[in-house]
């Protein structure tokens, strides 16, 4: 039976998502993609490791499979992206996303944004939200990707990264090890071998820390990359399973239906026949 994979939000590798943040979570959450937010109104509370107060100016990010918690919210207004790691990770923005991996090594998840960039930063996300709503392209994708690239390159020079006093986390650099090799023929094995701990540990460890096992993070990036690439690229299914690390179409085509209830060929026929609607709603939820 093949396993089940973190839950991810969007159908591309990219979306994002405004709101209004009330109340409390009582249970830390954890999710596929990664999202950085930046807060424009009120305050929050987030325990991520740590408790963390936020205020406007604010951007706080959160690397895939990092449990977190909203503690409090006073009115907290936000604008943040999501995305898929493994979709970008071997692209020309994977340098960028330096961030994140030194966040799950212990450094501070929050970056002040100076109040000369913010508005800078929140164009750069509304014309994303832009391209992302409308139908999918290779060039849509191309220019979606140079945004991105924008905004990352803000959040790195806002951050003082390289004073950071750090701790690698070995369950972090699994993380990463699969964010950056998903696509090739790896398995737990692999996984276990580049963070010197055996199979049986690393699996316990990365279910105790995110709730999904190694084998559910390497599908779930595999399945990312496969929508953005029947989005953006009308390459065979065939071609597609074996571009994301399976010789099998058919165990492909049994994964992506197991996850998205439908076959990748009606998918892609779902997904790009209409423009997106506001799809990044759900990173509200934190």
């Amino acid at each position: 039976m093949a396993a089940e994979h973190p839950h991810h939000w969007g159908p591309g590798p990219l979306f994002v998502g405004r709101g209004i943040l009330k109340g409390c979570n009582a249970r830390p959450a954890s999710h596929a993609h990664a999202a950085l937010t930046l807060y424009t109104g009120g305050q929050a509370t987030i325990e991520q490791p740590t408790r963390l107060r936020l205020s406007p100016g604010d951007m706080v990010l959160i690397p895939a499979g990092q449990k977190h918690r909203l503690v409090e919210a006073e009115g907290a207004e936000f604008v943040g992206l999501g995305f898929h790691p493994s979709a970008f990770a071997l692209t020309e923005v994977g340098p960028l996303l330096e961030p994140f991996e030194r966040v799950r090594q212990g450094a501070s998840a929050v970056v002040p944004i100076p109040s000369g960039r913010q508005q800078h930063l929140l164009r750069l996300m509304s014309e994303i939200d832009e391209e992302t709503r409308a139908p999918a392209s290779a060039l849509g994708e191309q220019v979606v990707r140079s945004l991105f690239s924008l905004v990352l390159a803000e959040v790195a020079r806002s951050g003082a990264w390289t004073g950071a006093d750090v701790h690698a986390s070995w369950v972090g650099e699994a993380l990463t090890f699969i964010e950056r090799h998903c696509l090739e023929p790896i398995s737990l094995r692999e996984v276990a071998a580049a963070v010197g701990r055996s199979p049986s540990h690393v699996t316990t460890a990365l279910r105790q820390a995110t709730g999904h096992s190694a084998v559910e993070w390497i599908i779930s990036g595999r399945l990312a990359e496969a929508r953005r690439r029947l989005l953006s690229s009308d390459e065979r299914i065939d071609i597609i399973a074996e571009r994301v690390g399976y010789a099998d179409p058919t165990h492909f085509i049994r994964l992506f239906r197991r996850a998205e209830g439908v076959t990748p060929a009606a998918w892609r026929k779902q997904h790009r026949s209409t423009a997106v609607p506001g799809h990044g709603a759900s990173i509200s939820a934190l």
